[in-house]
């Protein structure tokens, strides 16, 4: 259970005067901070002043219980100083993290709660606007990271990995399905293959022993 700062808690208790705004402060991989809030005047949040009216307001959010991550989606215009077209075309709001306070506003610094925290998982336009989806911190592990291993090649053709030479009349209009069989038999290139081709398949453990001259224990390329 959440424990309300007690500014909060009165703001929120019945019969009261509605004063409660939410915040939002953006971090860039850059360093810059950015602030906004839903509030029709400025609100210094954690030191950092949140622009009013623009920039963003609050859309859905989702949290989740156990190792699924959370997700939230803010909308916005491209209309603040600080928010432009060019900067996100830049890929400056990239995996950017973003906070989202909610707080009463005749006292923000003291009462402000974190909703919830992300990073932007990706940018959606929308006419003259925008959506930014926000990822929980755990989805973070979700992040595929090095080599996957597979049985077929996860190397580009003609690449400094593949190194086949695309130059050669003999290969101008080739195409590669990533088999092992095509590297062998079309481009002569298996020294160069990146995948791996000796990995069991998804019904390995179903497999059952068979009479079988070729089940000799050795390897199963064909």
């Amino acid at each position: 259970m959440r424990v309300l700062p007690p500014l909060l808690a009165a703001a929120t208790a019945p019969g009261a005067v509605g004063c409660l705004a939410t915040a939002w402060i953006v971090t860039r991989r850059d360093g810059t901070v950015i602030g906004f809030t839903d509030h029709d005047l400025p609100l210094t949040v954690h030191g950092v002043v949140c622009a009013p009216q623009s920039g963003l307001s609050p859309g859905a959010a989702r949290a989740e219980l156990g190792p699924r991550p959370g997700d939230a989606e803010v909308q916005g215009l491209l209309d603040a100083d600080a928010l432009t077209e060019t900067d996100i075309a830049a890929g400056l709001y990239d995996r950017a993290a973003v906070s989202a306070f909610r707080l009463d506003w005749t006292a923000p610094e003291a009462s402000a709660l974190v909703l919830w925290r992300g990073r932007i998982a990706a940018l959606e336009r929308t006419g003259s606007g925008y959506v930014a989806h926000v990822a929980g911190p755990l989805a973070a592990l979700g992040t595929v990271t090095g080599r996957t291993y597979q049985r077929r090649c996860d190397a580009v053709l003609g690449d400094s990995r593949c190194r086949v030479d695309l130059t050669l009349a003999l290969y101008r209009q080739a195409s590669c399905d990533k088999a092992w069989t095509t590297c062998r038999d079309r481009f002569g290139n298996l020294v160069n293959f990146q995948g791996f081709p000796d990995l069991p398949g998804d019904d390995y453990l179903a497999v059952y022993a068979a009479d079988s001259p070729a089940n000799t224990g050795g390897s199963r390329r064909p």
